[in-house]
């Protein structure tokens, strides 16, 4: 093999369509480029992950639970569209093009946001909803405004889908897995994915946030359609630099499906004893020579089925030294079959994440509106806005993230002889034990404040005029804890999906980490409402989270309800994680260990 063929990234092109050559496209300075453009896109939109609840709460007037969940479903939907995004860009588009599209959407989502909180016509007349004197002449939004509001906040939704789908993919399609310098680079940038995200989040979540509660909403919402405008500039200007991925026009989730058909169809037929009796195209025949190939594994035998060969689902031999003419509807290779085995044995743990998700919400709705009652004093003149105590557990991401990724793993991997250090498994458990810790911490901090409220007889107080004399920095330690767990989930899940899935499915790998937070965020919603209903007899307030009156609330119940909810989740996990089997992969070399 030539000097110049060494440089050919097999499977990958530019953007004229011609092989991709390593000394000119991809690698690890155009995974910058992906990067730079994802700590923008956080930095426009975590402040209003953290801070819309207040916004809905006190400009647009909806009551604290229904605040609350308008939040929940926003942020759920702009994770469960991530899944259809990276169908459409594999099947059709193209990550690159579905990028750019996502990108103008959510600039024009937050700049609608802007021009609405600008002017006074388009918003409900200004008045103290947490005010019990006032608080029932307080106007919600109505008509077209409302209208205006959800048609921007689902353009941005619509937006983040896409660029979760989309970014972190093509991130990785900048590197070659076959070369081992460009392997462990692929490896580490999930890694630095993360602290894109709190670089974003950490200048969100102060500097933003700040400008939204200090100088208007108005101003908040137009930095960050400045920041939005600034990722499409820098994604954009990779263009010649970028290693695409071809798109092929199906995907590996119709084999997969073509599995189950095929095992139904063929429900009634006996299993071999002998594994080697079921269809496998040969290795050495040309059609195989760039297939992928799996051993059998004895798990989920049923869909074994879908590799019997009968006389009449024998391929011939134009079919069997053509795959693609093949009917898999009827017969499928051991591979394939293998692959809906690992999707298959993936869904319980992909289920044992949502409630950590659930988790998750809370930080970013109660939790908040628990600041809002607090005293925010850092100095005499200056006070931190609550939505901003998430930068407690980002700025400590900030710092150990490379220490991860440059020491603990390096080191770990000495003992365990894992390229990760640990496994990906070990990592989620961890993140899973943590949510739950994070919760009761929650728990017994509500208890405090609501203490110090009693004591003081501030229960009834207005929190804008009169804050409660406790530190709203007493919440930074469910924040802290929460971050660990968050350090060891996020990764943890995008390696694992990422590693684990077929190669025709790691482009929409990633979005299953986006699904499952989906489904927390909804499960989120509906478990608010279910509360508020079981509750409702035997509270004055309607509920244990009804009402505007967060100190009459009973939201450290609630926190206990999900630190259980997730400790049962973890005892479920484990049972689910001890009986998951790895994907087969190449063995690691001692030198591969070492370095």
């Amino acid at each position: 093999m030539d000097e110049v063929d060494q440089q050919l990234v097999e499977g990958k092109v530019d953007w004229k369509g011609r092989i991709a050559r390593k000394n000119l496209h991809g690698g690890l300075r155009t995974s910058l480029l992906i990067l730079a453009t994802f700590t923008f896109e956080n930095m426009a939109t975590m402040a209003l992950a953290v801070n819309l609840v207040t916004y809905f709460n006190g400009v647009m007037h909806f009551n604290l639970a229904d605040a609350a969940n308008i939040l929940t479903n926003f942020m759920g939907t702009s994770y469960i569209l991530s899944i259809l995004v990276a169908f459409l860009a594999d099947t059709y588009i193209g990550r690159f093009k579905a990028v750019i599209i996502s990108v103008i959407l959510e600039f024009l989502g937050i700049g609608l946001l802007t021009v609405q909180a600008h002017f006074s016509k388009l918003k409900p007349p200004q008045c103290n909803i947490l005010d019990p004197a006032t608080s029932h002449l307080c106007e919600k939004v109505d008509g077209g405004n409302t209208v205006l509001l959800f048609a921007a906040l689902y353009l941005i939704a619509a937006g983040s889908a896409g660029l979760k789908a989309g970014l972190p993919t093509h991130g990785a399609d900048q590197f070659d897995e076959k070369d081992p310098k460009e392997a462990k680079q692929m490896s580490s940038f999930f890694n630095w994915l993360l602290l894109a995200v709190c670089l974003g989040g950490a200048v969100s979540l102060t500097f933003i946030v700040w400008v939204q509660d200090n100088k208007g909403w108005d101003w908040g919402f137009g930095i960050s359609t400045v920041a939005i405008f600034l990722a499409l500039i820098i994604f954009a200007s990779g263009l010649p630099l970028y290693r695409f991925h071809v798109v092929q026009g199906t995907t590996a989730i119709t084999e997969i499906i073509q599995v189950y058909v095929a095992s139904i169809r063929n429900r009634n037929l006996h299993l071999p004893e002998n594994s080697e009796e079921l269809y496998e195209i040969e290795r050495d025949k040309e059609a195989g020579v760039e297939m992928e190939f799996l051993p059998h594994r004895d798990t989920f035998r049923f869909l074994d089925k879908a590799a019997i060969q009968t006389t009449n689902s024998s391929p011939n031999y134009f079919e069997e030294t053509m795959p693609e003419f093949q009917n898999s509807w009827k017969l499928c290779r051991v591979t394939q079959v293998e692959n809906a085995k690992i999707i298959l044995g993936m869904v319980p743990i992909f289920g044992c994440t949502i409630i950590m998700s659930t988790c998750l919400a809370q930080l970013q709705t109660f939790s908040i509106q628990q600041g809002l009652t607090m005293d925010t004093t850092i100095t005499k003149s200056f006070h931190i806005p609550p939505a901003s105590l998430p930068i407690i557990p980002i700025a400590f991401m900030i710092i150990i993230i490379p220490l991860y990724d440059r020491i603990f793993v390096p080191f770990a991997r000495k003992f365990t002889g894992h390229p990760t250090g640990i496994t990906h498994l070990q990592r989620i458990g961890v993140g899973l034990v943590l949510s739950s810790i994070s919760m009761a911490t929650a728990a017994l901090m509500e208890v405090k404040r609501k203490t110090v409220a009693r004591n003081n007889n501030m229960l009834d107080a207005i929190p804008v005029l009169q804050p409660l004399p406790i530190s709203t920095f007493w919440l930074s330690f469910q924040y802290f804890i929460f971050g660990i767990a968050d350090l060891f989930t996020y990764v943890g899940l995008l390696e694992f999906f990422y590693s684990e899935a077929p190669k025709g499915l790691k482009s929409i790998s990633t979005c299953f980490l986006w699904s499952s937070m989906a489904l927390g965020y909804f499960f989120s919603t509906i478990l608010v409402q279910l509360v508020n209903g079981a509750t409702k007899g035997i509270t004055n307030s309607g509920g244990w989270l009804a009402g505007n009156n967060i100190n009459r609330n009973h939201v450290n119940l609630f926190y206990w309800l999900l630190s259980i909810l997730s400790l049962i989740n973890f005892i479920h996990y484990l049972f689910w994680a001890n009986r998951y089997q790895y994907r087969h992969q190449p063995p690691v070399t001692k030198k591969e260990i070492k370095a």
